[in-house]
This record gives structure tokens, sequence and C-alpha cells, in this order.
């Protein structure tokens, strides 16, 4: 590289994908299935940008009441035939190389090992993405903006029962906790991940 030219760095940057591991097979699910599958084609296609710009992916889940679970016993209990959500969940299922996060109540923060992890990967800037907006993406939104990540919750990545709950969650994310709510349509993961690095001026 030439002294004086542009850089641009994606450290610090995790992909989060919120409770899209899910049997949707709770009362009002079938409100969410559909903005669910839209979302998640989104946070697929997220996925794979991530892997091309070496961003971690992590997956933060309910447990869905089943307290002995772990991640291969969620992940195969969602993607029975018999859930409604069974394909999204195959479609989107994580790989060995992402990480995986249990959570026992709405935020991702609480009491997961979530606050451990992102520090360990030097992770400062999270996307999120994920189901309901209104309930789990907006209460993981409010811990990470008083633990000081920047955050970006892609409208057309996230999916609420009703479309005015998505609205109001959104626009108390954008409002009162500095996160930028645009679409993928308009805003591309390598957009928001590059930051530029001070050029050094030649001597």
């Amino acid at each position: 590289m030439k002294p004086g030219e542009d850089r641009t760095r994606r450290d610090g940057v995790a992909l989060l994908l919120i409770d899209f591991i899910n049997p949707m097979d709770f009362e009002g699910s079938e409100r969410l299935l559909d903005g669910a599958r839209a979302a998640a084609r989104v946070a697929l296609k997220l996925r794979t940008v991530a892997d091309e710009l070496d961003i971690p992916t992590i997956y933060v889940n309910d447990n869905h009441g089943h307290w002995h679970s772990e991640r291969s016993q969620i992940v195969e209990r969602c993607a029975s035939a018999q859930n409604p959500a069974s394909e999204m969940v195959r479609a989107l299922a994580p790989r060995s190389s992402d990480y995986f996060v249990v959570k026992p109540h709405l935020s991702g923060f609480y009491a997961t090992s979530l606050p451990v992890l992102l520090p360990k990967i030097g992770a400062t800037r999270l996307v999120l993405t994920g189901v309901a907006a209104d309930i789990c993406v907006l209460f993981t939104a409010a811990d990470a903006h008083m633990r000081d990540y920047e955050l970006w919750i892609p409208r057309d990545a996230v999916a609420s029962e009703e479309d005015a709950r998505t609205d109001w969650a959104l626009g108390i994310m954008k409002d009162s906790m500095d996160a930028r709510v645009e679409p993928t349509t308009r805003l591309t993961l390598n957009e928001w991940a590059c930051r530029p690095i001070a050029s050094v001026a030649s001597v």
C-alpha cells in the first residue's frame, strides 16, 4: 500500500442472529411466521457476506423452556418437520464455525455468556437480526447500548407479529439507542463494517 492511500478495516464487528432457531409453536406465532421467514432470508445473505468479510456470526437463542438442552438439541428440535418453521430453521442452521449462545429470557445479555464472548472476540459493533423485533431484539439492543456497542438493526432482517410493532421498536432503537435501522437494500454490511484508517503521509 502506498503512503497516503485510503484503507479500511472491519475489525470489531459481529453479526447476531436472535431466536431464528425457533419452533414457532407459541400463541400468535402464525402472525410472525411470514415475517420471520423473510427476515431469515435476509439474515442468511448477511451471514454469507459476513463470512466473506471474516466477521463472526453469533446465534443468540432461547432454550424454549428445555433447560437441559444444548445447541444440537435445540436445533434438532426446532428443525423437526412437525414445526411450522422447520424449513426456515434448516436453511439458517448454525455451522460448526458459528458461535451459539443459549439465553433463558428476553435479552441476549441476561444470564448468558455473551457479555464475556463479545470482548473476547474484540466486538465493539453489532448487527442485530432476528425475532421478535419488539421483544428479544429490542431487549438485546437496549443491553448492548448500555454497554456502549454501536448498533445496526436492518429493518428487513427483523420481524414482529405486527408491522406496526416492528416500526415502534425500530423507532425506539434509532432514537434512544443511536442505532442505524436502514434495510440492507439501503446499507450493506460491507459499507457499515468498513471503517477508514487514517492514512500516513509520506515523509
